[in-house]
């Protein structure tokens, strides 16, 4: 039987990636008439590494994330989904996205995909795709 889910947790980060996951997790949304939260962390040791202010580096960022979010809430009431949700925090994206975040807003699936943009970040710490896979409090769908 297919589970039914109700707080769909999309995080997102403008990779190609995650756009597969968003629009997986839109379809997911409209069969389920779920809840949707969509999530973007900005990772702060990947500012806090630049040569630039980290408060100028953490502004520009906010006010992207909010631009881009906007436009993301858009397409999902253009779907048919009016329950969206915009979470943007600023922290460890697996930390926030496998437990913080779940927790807080009872999220029953985590949407996201196999890889995101911080490939260096990657390579050094570990997938927070894996992170998430490993530690999530519910279900975790990881789109390719």
């Amino acid at each position: 039987m297919l589970e039914t889910y109700k707080n769909l947790l999309v995080a997102v980060d403008g990779s190609a990636k995650s756009e597969k996951a968003f629009d997986e997790a839109v379809a997911i949304a409209k069969r389920n008439q779920s809840t949707v939260y969509l999530a973007w962390i900005i990772n702060d040791v990947e500012l806090t590494t630049s040569a630039y202010a980290f408060s100028k580096l953490l502004q520009d960022e906010k006010t992207f994330v909010e631009d881009f979010m906007e436009k993301k809430v858009e397409e999902v009431k253009a779907a048919g989904i009016d329950d969206v949700h915009v979470v943007i925090e600023v922290g460890s994206p697996k930390r926030k996205i496998a437990v913080d975040i779940p927790e807080e807003y009872d999220i029953d699936l985590i949407i996201m995909g196999s890889t995101g943009k911080g490939a260096i970040s990657q390579a050094l710490i570990g997938s927070t795709t894996a992170f998430v896979v490993n530690h999530a409090v519910c279900n975790v769908m990881v789109v390719k």
